[in-house]
Parts: C-alpha cells; structure tokens; sequence
C-alpha cells in the first residue's frame, strides 16, 4: 500500500472521532523515560498532523467566527459559487477548530476533508522561499548574489522607458529582490493590455510546455518595470527563483522541494503534478468559472515555484506548523530559527515605492511572506504572516497568539471572500476582533491555460 493511501485511510478513520476527541478529557500521559528516544529525521506521513484539543475554550476560543465561516460557506455550496471548503485554526499546535462544508467538485459525492488535494498557486511561494534560504544556510546560495551568477541572462539588465525604448537598470537583480518581489519582474497575464504585459505574454508567461529555466531566461530577455529593489511589484520572482535554485542545487525543483521539505515533513501529498493514485482526491472548482484552473493531472515540464504545488490540508499543516516551530516540525528541524527571523524583515522599507501592494499603507513584505497586521486599525496588536493563492486557499501564523490557519477553496472568482482574519479572531478571548481587510485584493498567482 503506498504511504499516501494509507495516510488517506488513517484520516478517514479518524475524521469520525473529530468531534469524539475534541470534547474528550484529556488523556493521562505515560510516565516520563530514564532515556528519551532520539529525534526522527522525518515526520512519519502515516500519522495524522491534526491534534485535536479537547477543549477549545481553554484556549480562548468559542464558536462565534467558526459558526460564521461554515454559515458562509454553506451559503456558497447552496448557491453553486464552490463546491466545498474547509477552514482549519489552532494554537499551539492543537487543532481548536476543522470546519468542512461540501464536496470535493461538481457531481463528486466525496466529502471535503483533510486530505482533499488542492490546487494551492501561490502558497507555493512560501514553500519555494523556504527552501531557498536552506541553500543559503548551506552556503549554495546568497541572498544579496546577482541573479546572474547562476543564470547569465540576467546580466546588464534595463528598464521599460515606453514606446519601446529602455535605460541600463541601476544595478542586477539579486536574490534578495526575488525573495521580496522588489526584482522588476510583473506577471504578464495579470497586465495583459501593457506594453511590458504583451511582451510577457509573447514571451510564454503562461506557457506550461518549457521549463521553469526556460522562462526565466525568456523574462531575462525583457526590461524591468523599474530598477531591482527600488519598488514592490507582484510577479514572475518566485518563478525566477526555482529556476536560481535548480541551477544552484543542480536538481530539478521538484526534486530539491522533495529532499529539503516534503520528505522530512512527510508531506508526501504535495507535488507538482498528481500520481494516478491521488486524482480522485483533486478538488474541482464550480462548473461556471471563466477562466479554468490548471490540469495537474496533465504532467508538464513546467516546475512553476511560484503557483504550481498542489497540496492537502493535512499537508500545508504540517508546512506552517514548521514554520510556527521556528523552522522545526515535531523534532524535524527544516530551517533554522535565525533563517525564518530573517524571512520576516519587512522589505518593503521607506525608501521602496509601494504603490503595487495589495495593503496600501498597512503591513508590508519578508522574504517569501505578507506580513499583516491582525486589527487593521490597530497595528500594536501584532502580525501575522501569510500568503494565500489564485484559487482561494490561504495560510497565516500569528506567533504573537500562536494561531495557524488554512483555508481551502478552489475558485479563482471566490479568492478573497472567506479567507478572512474575522473567522479566526471573532472567537478568540486573547485579541479583540480585527477588520477583515476585505478591501484589498488577495494577492494571486498567475492562472495556468487549459492543457
């Protein structure tokens, strides 16, 4: 039986006692041992992430914002607008509350669950980052090296004057700027009717049929919007820095996300592209959406780091709660904690032109994350970081409460409309009700073209 089965087996069988161990007392801990067993070198993917705590209001929490989220998301399953979606939200590692409403797709009798594989776009970045300063913790990588270094074509690079004509950039692209989309790449699909947005396009910025490196060195080819680290602008970084990485590591994305964090987190549900065995599992977006989502049933060359992971809840949990871990996953250290310190340095510094963000004036930008505030109108009461994706799932950590959360829906044209803080924190005695910031787009990641 591959792991992946088995996994998927153990949670169905546990999702009946869900509501069983969360109002259970807690068990009696076994005596403590003369000699500890040694730490694990990898999480076992056959046992489930989700700790159940038995007592959600110990931990601050009552029903309001849950209540609101399922209410909300069954109202969307009545209306045909998603088919299913699944909210998720602990603190300190136990799992206070899993709200799951609907089916995994249109017609499909299966119910959302914790192993529902997702479509997860740009929630790919977090991970692709983190992997990123891994390679800087080994020395194969550095944070202010010139994209150059390791792909030649991003040598002497100029920025769009207009009308055609361009100027010598102020200086190369680091991967530093990569990391904090501060590069002067865009997303062509996002900016079609621009001058640099049709270049883009004609340059493949949707194309599945190359390869992350081939990209890169097709967007090495065209001007900057603006000069590497004077502005931030969301776009094509993460893309150019799985193809830095390869080259970097001298194995292909998949291959290095699998060694350095899927492996030792025992995320085995998460690829690229799905095997045979998990296609019943994919969740499916609403008939009626304009523009399709992407075919990971369908492998392709394209490694997109910056959109194209696919991954379960089950999964993505174990994901944040390395990160909540300071880099460390139940013993399984994947970073380390000065490395995810210096992830959460707001890059987007006075100096840098922040027009092109998605919070305006609130938050700003680490190196892979949005870093939030939790009450939009009152920053003093802490941060989260986040990021979320083009077909509406979302993650954030909040290390001030020691809150994680994911949320998971496949509709590029619901992306923003129940991820929200105001779920979580509604119901949560240790900090007033924050203001959703429903006015801001949630940030997203280029859709892949049917294929």
């Amino acid at each position: 039986m591959k792991p992946s089965i088995k996994r998927h087996l153990l949670l169905a069988a546990s999702a009946a006692a869900l509501l069983l161990a969360a109002c259970a007392p807690e068990a009696a801990k076994p005596a403590a041992e003369a000699m500890p067993p040694p730490a694990p070198t990898a999480a076992d993917p056959a046992q489930t992430s989700l700790t159940l705590a038995a007592d959600p209001a110990a931990l601050g929490f009552d029903a309001t914002g849950f209540d609101k989220a399922k209410a909300d998301l069954e109202a969307a399953v009545k209306a045909g607008t998603v088919p299913g979606g699944l909210l998720l939200v602990a603190k300190g590692g136990e799992v206070v509350n899993i709200t799951a409403v609907g089916v995994e797709g249109p017609g499909d009798a299966d119910p959302i669950s914790p192993e529902t594989i997702f479509r997860i776009y740009s929630m790919s970045k977090p991970i692709v980052s983190v992997a990123a300063m891994k390679l800087v913790e080994e020395g194969k990588l550095g944070l202010e090296d010139p994209v150059s270094k390791y792909i030649p074509e991003f040598a002497n690079p100029k920025v769009l004057v207009g009308n055609g004509k361009t100027r010598p950039a102020a200086r190369e692209i680091t991967v530093r700027d990569l990391l904090a989309h501060k590069s002067g790449l865009i997303y062509g699909v996002f900016d079609p009717e621009s001058e640099l947005g049709k270049l883009y396009m004609a340059a493949g910025d949707t194309r599945f049929d190359f390869t992350d490196l081939d990209l890169a060195k097709a967007i090495a080819a065209l001007p900057l919007r603006f000069d590497p680290g004077s502005a931030w602008h969301y776009g094509r970084s993460t893309d150019v820095l799985g193809a830095v990485l390869e080259v970097a590591s001298g194995k292909t994305l998949d291959v290095l996300l699998d060694e350095s964090i899927f492996t030792p987190l025992g995320m085995n549900d998460t690829h690229f592209y799905l095997e045979e065995d998990e296609f019943n599992r994919l969740a499916e977006g609403p008939t009626t959406l304009k523009t399709p989502l992407s075919k990971p049933k369908e492998k392709q060359p394209m490694l997109s780091g910056g959109g194209g992971l696919n991954s379960t809840t089950e999964d993505y949990f174990r994901f944040v709660e390395m990160l909540r871990g300071k880099g460390t996953y139940r013993g399984v250290q994947v970073i380390k904690p000065e490395s995810l310190d210096a992830m959460l340095v707001n890059q987007i510094t006075p100096d840098v032109d922040r027009k092109a963000w998605f919070y305006g004036p609130a938050g700003g930008f680490g190196l892979g994350f949005g870093l939030l505030p939790i009450d939009m109108k009152d920053p003093s009461k802490g941060e989260y970081f986040s990021w979320a994706g083009y077909a509406g799932t979302n993650m954030w950590v909040d290390p001030k409460n020691d809150i994680t959360t994911i949320f998971m829906i496949q509709s590029n044209e619901m992306a923003g409309k129940f991820a929200h803080p105001d779920y979580v924190y509604a119901g949560y005695k240790g900090v007033a009700a924050p203001a959703a910031p429903s006015a801001a787009p949630i940030p997203t990641t280029a859709p892949a073209p049917a294929h």
